[in-house]
C-alpha cells in the first residue's frame, strides 16, 4: 500500500486564538443551517480520497466521513457524508473513478488526495493534472469543493516538496474553490494522534481533523442550503 511514512510538521496562525475568534461565527452558521435543512433538502457530501478518508486501521464508525456526519448532526444539521476513500489510491486513481463517486449527485466534495503521488516521488506536474481535472469537472457539475492539501516527504529533497506543497494552494486559487492546507494538521508527527504506523490517525486523531476542518465545511454548507 502507497502511504507516506514520514510527514514533515506543519504549522499555521495560531489556532488557539482563530478558535476564539470564529466560535461565534460557527454558532451563528451552525444555527442558520440548521434551521433551513429538513428531510427534504439534505445535504449530500461526499468524502473523496485514499487511505486517510477511508479510515485505514479503524472501525467504520470512526472514518473521517463517520465522525464529520456525526458531528454535522450533532448540530442539527440533515447531512449524509458518503465515503469514497480508497486505500492506496493516488490522483490518477481519483480522477479515473471520479464520474463514478458522483454518482450520488453530491452538493460538496471534499477531495483529500496526493499523498500516494508523493510517496512515490511522482512529478508533481502529473499530480497537477490529475487535480486539475479532478476541479474542473467538479466546477463543470457546479459542485461546492473543499480543497485539503497533502505535504511531501522531505526525502526527496526541498525542491520537490517546494513544487509539490505549492499545488494546492495554486489549483485552489486557479479553481476558485476553498482550501483547507494540510489534511492532517494537528495530528502529523504526534504519536499520540497516529496509529503504530505513525501515518494513520487514530479515532482521536480524526477528531482533531474534524475539530479544525468544521469551520471551512460549515461555511460551504451553509453557502449550499437556498
Amino acid at each position: 500500500m502507497l502511504l507516506i511514512k514520514i510527514f514533515r510538521k506543519f504549522s499555521r496562525t495560531s489556532y488557539s486564538s482563530l478558535f476564539v475568534g470564529v466560535t461565534l461565527t460557527i454558532i451563528l452558521v451552525v444555527q442558520a443551517v440548521a434551521a433551513t435543512t429538513s428531510a427534504d433538502n439534505e445535504i449530500r457530501v461526499l468524502a473523496f480520497g485514499d487511505s486517510l478518508t477511508a479510515g485505514y486501521g479503524l472501525p467504520k464508525t470512526d472514518s473521517f466521513p463517520a465522525k464529520l456526519e456525526t458531528s454535522l448532526r450533532a448540530r442539527g444539521i440533515n447531512v449524509t457524508v458518503t465515503n469514497a476513500g480508497v486505500s492506496g489510491d493516488t490522483t490518477a486513481g481519483g480522477r479515473a473513478r471520479l464520474d463514478w463517486a458522483l454518482a450520488g449527485r453530491p452538493h460538496l466534495v471534499i477531495v483529500e488526495l496526493g499523498a500516494n503521488d508523493a510517496l512515490r516521488g511522482l512529478p508533481p506536474a502529473t499530480t497537477w493534472q490529475n487535480l486539475d481535472d479532478i476541479l474542473t469537472r467538479l466546477k463543470q457539475r457546479n459542485i461546492a469543493v473543499l480543497l485539503t492539501g497533502m505535504m511531501a516527504p522531505p526525502n526527496y529533497g526541498d525542491q520537490f516538496a517546494e513544487v509539490f506543497d505549492s499545488i494546492y494552494p495554486r489549483l485552489a486559487e486557479r479553481h476558485g474553490v476553498a482550501l483547507y492546507p494540510f489534511f492532517l494538521e494537528g495530528v502529523a508527527s504526534d504519536p499520540k494522534l497516529n496509529q503504530s504506523d505513525g501515518i494513520h490517525p487514530t479515532a482521536e486523531g480524526v477528531d482533531i481533523i474534524i475539530e479544525r476542518m468544521l469551520p471551512d465545511v460549515l461555511e460551504l454548507i451553509a453557502a449550499i442550503v437556498p
